[in-house]
């Protein structure tokens, strides 16, 4: 299969792009990755044997990129509610590589893909602290990312490679969440894990059935910004890598519909899963994004008490200090829904249930 889905975004980069040459050499390259991976892993069992331990505790964070998953992802790790993966940390997730890389990353950024990501957005490095799923597009090449970035180009719709309803690969995705989030909590001394899923949106039932103890941070924004703020994110990067607004207008269309339509139904498989009682509401906290933002201080007091995590003097200072530059804090990233060929009738038809359940 995987095979199959590199061929696939081989001739859709071709045929969209005109991009058939690097391409390979970037397979080349990964494949050699690959096998060094491989073989750091393998050490990894027989140096570390911490990374066979089941995982006990994450906290987990889920919501549509632009949600504020990103802000609230760091400020957990950075005020040591518990330690998450950097970007390089994915590409390599080995702790036995990662000892012997650490001191080259200064070097590694010049050569960095993060160095195309579209920083108005989303500022990020080999080092900054990351969505896990991003793990899945370079250990099996799949996932979302696969899909947002790549198979929504196709001719054909190809969201059912990877829709969990159509092709369910929990078992093998949270196989290689457990394993790599053990190897970091020994790359970055920690005892709990704190990751940030969006693709979970989409999946959130089956993943409290392998992680029962798992604590849930769901973020909801209005639909109205963080539909077309996901859009321009995902369109800016291909924007600076391929020149995505040079395409053929067709092709833009078709594109930003399928995206669209795959960010509205994550929205509201997370709602129907919410409201038909298959989530376990005692399991998750609903964090409204205008409450982070003008609120801080209230919402890290319910989070904190929501995980368990006891309160320090350091601690609540940062909170203040962060709760007055979150009231003061204006995004330099910019959008329009007229530029994605959407209005705010539709989006508020699509999203009528999120609304009336979250934001009314």
């Amino acid at each position: 299969m995987i095979l199959k889905r590199i061929l696939r975004v081989y001739l859709i980069v071709g045929k969209t792009f005109g991009k058939w040459i690097s391409p390979i050499i970037t397979g080349i390259l990964i494949l050699f990755l690959r096998i060094i991976v491989f073989g750091g892993r393998i050490l990894d069992h027989l140096i570390f044997p911490r990374i066979r331990k089941p995982l006990k505790g994450p906290i987990v964070i889920v919501g549509n990129p632009r949600s504020g998953t990103t802000f609230l992802h760091r400020f957990l790790i950075n005020s040591g509610f518990g330690v998450g993966s950097q970007l390089w940390q994915m590409v390599y997730p080995s702790v036995t590589i990662q000892k012997m890389i650490k001191p080259f990353l200064p070097i590694m950024e010049y050569i960095s893909p993060a160095r195309h990501h579209s920083t108005e957005a989303h500022q990020t490095s080999l080092t900054s602290i990351e969505t896990d799923d991003v793990s899945l597009l370079f250990r099996f090449f799949d996932g979302f990312f696969l899909y947002g970035f790549f198979l929504s180009f196709d001719e054909e719709d190809l969201f059912d490679w990877v829709d969990p309803k159509i092709r369910d690969t929990s078992n093998r995705d949270f196989d290689w969440f457990e394993s790599m989030w053990n190897r970091n909590l020994i790359s970055n001394k920690g005892d709990r894990y704190i990751g940030k899923l969006f693709s979970l949106s989409g999946n959130l039932p089956a993943f409290l059935d392998r992680f029962p103890d798992a604590k849930i941070l769901y973020m909801i924004r209005d639909p109205l910004s963080v539909i077309p703020s996901g859009l321009s994110l995902v369109t800016g990067v291909l924007d600076k890598k391929f020149g995505f607004w040079s395409l053929n207008e067709n092709i833009r269309k078709r594109f930003i519909d399928r995206l669209y339509n795959a960010l509205i139904e994550l929205l509201n498989r997370f709602h129907d899963d919410w409201v038909q009682g298959r989530i376990d509401k005692d399991k998750v906290l609903i964090v409204q994004f205008d409450t982070m933002m003008f609120n801080f201080e209230s919402l890290m007091e319910e989070i904190m008490n929501f995980t368990g995590v006891d309160s320090t003097d350091e601690l609540r200072n940062n909170i203040k200090s962060t709760a007055e530059n979150q009231r003061r804090y204006k995004s330099n990233h910019t959008y329009n829904l007229e530029k994605f060929g959407l209005t705010e009738e539709k989006i508020r038809k699509d999203c009528e249930n999120i609304y009336h359940t979250f934001l009314d």
